[in-house]
């Protein structure tokens, strides 16, 4: 055989005397059968076998097809049927590399392998009968290849108890990445979370803060989206729905179009998106202000294919599912590279393609991930072929596995574990978690076909754009209904009116404060507390003049500013109610204190009502709520507070919702202090208008005006009372709250104002009392006038009245002294003059009563005729 003659040799061993003899091979030659041959070809060993071969110039057999080696059997799943028929494409793709490997003569020389595989049609309940008959029926297989995530996640929790490595080409599950629950689990398809960097960067990408989720219930799709939501949050990015379904999504999509979801990524396998997708059409979930993102390893033409579970057309579905965006990782390298198998990515789909017998590939399941199948074999290969040298160190061959046998497992995991090599599919080196690293494909549906718009390589973060991304709107769509925040605002025009009362009030209160104090030496002005009046008249203006930061809003101040209006109300206001009104309630306190017991009312009258205690009076009440707003103010100070409203729509545009806000003074306890302020101030106006009721009668010359305080008691306790808890209610209506605090407040003050001051100007300009009391001060020449000197006046004044009317009641006696004179002539002169002895002599001459001469005037009366004469 070492001649140059020779192409190859044979070693040739009889079965009976178990001899050696060399025949140089230069043509096919036929053997015994019983004769076992070892080929040598260019120092190439081949499998031992009877069968003859022919050496050829290049230094390879021929009749490779022949099984000469010791056959190795790999245990597959390839659903081809199901949520996914990715086998319709992977098994055809597997079988390519088997032949492959199988025929190369520097890879696993000794062994052949085979697959032994069945339908799991993607149901984990189908792969665990499948599982068993792969486990429990000859002959023993070294590895498993399960495709479905639900099918990998069954059989890579039970192939531990058989010590059996487990290689998935189609699993996409995150929960297939615990190596505590998988601990011999590997997958050339990646993880289904390296989907999420990517969704993540394209939110980003796109300025969307809010999305919203729709998944099938099962477990890849719930840990992925477990892996998403916690990517997004530490993006910032909200998930703000998240609705799941089992095999019915009719109920989870109406919920995405109730809570508005606008960017919508679904999870979930082909045969139940075509019925989402149906649902989407009848929601109308779709068009210019939706995005939906989905897995991008369905077939090309999903959303064509009939399915007798839904009841849309081609038409309706493919409306629907228009511009949606899928992201893929990519499984077939882009770049004309040859790998390790000496074939590049265009040759593998040439002759995948040759393979399928010019199957439509849109119409083919797993048509993608048929490249990581392809790997998937390769990876398997080169990882056992690794192992034989391992294993023949330590006497034994992989041909000795079996379920028991945990050192082979082992060799086989380590090589697997540092595989790395340049696939169709790409680079092909597995993780700590057995998942596959790769980049990601982005895709979007235009015009019924994906087009490529990007890559995006996870590890290095870089997001490779073409800039091709089609929208049916004029660019990417919000991510929700863009909701412009409006403040209300105070109504300027009744601002304005408002304040020009208010205004004019203020002035009013100054003619009214300045008429007081000028006319203070006045006896009529002095005897109505004139001090108590000037400081309702100053209360009443500080009163009016909070109506301007009540109506002061955003509209006038920044923000920032608006906490000190807040405290300019609330002190303006309280203050001014403290004089205004606490100046009034004194003079009524006093009033009734002092002359409404009859028993003691003459004694009271007489007792002088000393100043000092109604301004100690009126000092208590100021002081009192001086402190309350104090400590208010520095337990819980006021701040704004913004109170929203139910979204409004725009008639013009109906992807724009307007958020109505209204700023408030508010603070932290804020009910609670009202309800102190208001309880308090509520129990002094009803006392007042009790007193201002008990002492509507009494008459004093010490506060000669106590009646009409009391009316204006009434009117500022009425609208008090009533304005209070109508603003309470009405604080979400800024115009109708403000007319009723401010136009309360104008109206208190304007009534308070009139009701005190104006019958005093009055009095004074009709009756010219002021002059007439300034010319008596000028004659007695001191300006000091007590109340002895106007008692005394008021006397002379009472006493030429009563002379007036005893002149007027002496006139009327006169006349009727005439009149009976004339009719008792009368009857003289009808009567005979015999008759006069018969009257009584008393009566026979009247001038026996009056004497004729005399005259009857108020000093010759006696004090018991008096009455008759008033009479």
């Amino acid at each position: 055989c070492s001649s140059s003659l020779f192409l190859g040799c044979a070693i040739i061993r009889p079965p009976r005397d178990g001899g050696i003899r060399y025949r140089g091979l230069t043509q096919e030659q036929i053997l015994p059968v019983d004769y076992e041959i070892e080929y040598i070809c260019r120092g190439n060993r081949v499998i031992v076998g009877p069968k003859v071969r022919k050496c050829l110039p290049d230094g390879t057999w021929t009749d490779m097809t022949l099984n000469s080696k010791k056959k190795l059997y790999i245990g597959a799943l390839f659903p081809m049927s199901g949520g996914w028929p990715g086998g319709q494409a992977c098994m055809p793709s597997a079988q390519m590399a088997l032949d492959l490997v199988n025929n190369r003569s520097d890879i696993l020389p000794d062994y052949e392998l085979e697959l032994i595989h069945y339908d799991s049609m993607c149901d984990p309940g189908e792969a665990t009968k499948l599982l068993y008959d792969l486990l429990y029926t000859e002959p023993i297989k070294i590895v498993l290849m399960p495709g479905c995530s639900g099918v990998s996640t069954l059989v890579a929790e039970a192939a531990r108890m058989w010590n059996l490595i487990v290689l998935s080409y189609g699993s996409s599950s995150p929960a297939l990445s615990n190596r505590q629950r998988f601990p011999t689990f590997f997958r050339t398809h990646p993880s289904a979370t390296l989907h999420n960097p990517t969704r993540v960067r394209l939110f980003q990408k796109w300025k969307w803060t809010r999305i919203a989720t729709i998944q099938q219930t099962t477990e890849v799709f719930t840990s992925t989206l477990d892996d998403l939501e916690q990517r997004t949050k530490e993006a910032g990015i909200e998930i703000s729905v998240r609705q799941s379904f089992l095999t019915d999504p009719a109920v989870a999509v109406k919920n995405l179009k109730r809570q508005d979801a606008r960017i919508i990524v679904g999870l979930f396998y082909e045969t139940e998106a075509r019925k989402v997708f149906c649902e989407v059409f009848k929601e109308k979930l779709y068009g210019k202000k939706y995005v939906w993102f989905l897995i991008g390893w369905y077939a090309d033409n999903w959303f064509k294919i009939k399915d007798p579970a839904i009841n849309c057309t081609v038409e309706n579905m493919t409306e629907a599912v228009e511009g949606h965006v899928t992201t893929e990782i990519v499984m077939l390298n882009p770049e004309t590279v040859r790998g390790v198998s000496n074939m590049t990515s265009q040759e593998f789909i040439a002759a995948l393609m040759s393979r399928l017998g010019g199957k439509n590939p849109e119409d083919t399941g797993g048509f993608q991930e048929a490249p990581l199948a392809y790997d998937a074999v390769w990876a398997l290969a080169l990882a056992l072929n690794k192992t034989v040298a391992p294993l023949k160190a330590k006497g034994r061959r992989l041909e000795d596995f079996n379920y028991n046998n945990h050192d082979i497992t082992s060799e086989i995991y380590r090589a697997l574990n540092t595989s790395s090599f340049e696939g169709v599919s790409g680079q092909v080196v597995f993780d700590a978690q057995g998942s596959r690293m790769a980049m990601t494909l982005i895709e979007q549906l235009q015009g019924g076909s994906y087009k490529k718009i990007g890559y995006y390589d996870s590890s290095q973060k870089n997001l490779s754009w073409f800039g091709n991304d089609v929208w049916i709107g004029a660019g990417p769509p919000a991510d929700r209904t863009v909701v412009i925040e409006e403040y209300r605002f105070l109504s300027q025009k009744l601002f304005a009116a408002v304040s020009v009362f208010a205004g004019l009030g203020i002035l009013f209160g100054i003619v009214c404060l300045t008429f007081n104090i000028y006319n203070g030496n006045v006896r009529y002005i002095q005897n109505s507390q004139p001090y108590l009046n000037n400081m309702t008249a100053v209360g009443c203006m500080m009163a009016l003049a909070a109506v301007f930061p009540l109506g002061i809003d955003g509209h006038h101040v920044h923000r920032s500013q608006f906490p000190v209006v807040c405290q300019f109300r609330l002190w303006l206001l309280g203050l001014g109610f403290s004089l205004a009104y606490g100046s009034m309630f004194t003079k009524i306190w006093w009033v009734h204190t002092l002359f409404t017991k009859k028993d003691e009312k003459k004694e009271k009258k007489k007792q002088h009502l000393e100043p000092w205690k109604l301004y100690a009076t009126v000092g208590v009440l100021l002081a009192i709520d001086f402190l309350s707003l104090m400590i208010w103010q520095i337990v819980d100070p006021l701040h704004v507070t913004v109170e929203k409203f139910t979204k409004e729509a725009p008639k013009e545009d109906l992807d724009v919702l307007i958020q109505p806000l209204l700023e408030h003074c508010s603070s932290e306890k804020m009910n609670t202090w009202l309800g102190v302020v208001y309880g308090y101030k509520g129990l002094l106006l009803l006392l007042g208008i009790f007193l201002a009721y008990e002492t509507k009668s009494v008459s004093t010359e010490k506060i000669n005006d106590h009646r009409a305080v009391g009316m204006a008691i009434y009117n500022v306790a009425v609208l008090c009372l009533i304005t209070a808890p109508v603003t309470m209610i009405l604080s979400s209506q800024q115009d109708a709250s403000f007319a009723f605090a401010a136009l309360a407040v104008v109206f208190s003050a304007y009534i308070t104002l009139v009701v005190l001051f104006v019958p005093k100007m009055r009095r004074l300009i009709t009756r010219g009392e002021w002059q007439s009391e300034q010319q008596d001060t000028l004659k007695t020449g001191s300006s000091t006038n007590n109340n002895d000197e106007e008692k005394s006046r008021q006397l002379e004044r009472e006493n030429r009245e009563l002379q007036k009317i005893i002149q007027e009641k002496e006139e009327r006696v006169s006349a009727l002294r005439n009149q009976l004179a004339e009719r008792q002539a009368l009857r003289n002169r009808r009567r005979p003059s015999s008759d006069n002895h018969a009257l009584p002599p008393s009566f026979s001459n009247s001038s026996s009563l009056y004497p004729a001469d005399s005259k009857m005037n108020r000093n010759h009366c006696h004090n018991s005729q008096i009455p008759l004469l008033y009479k």
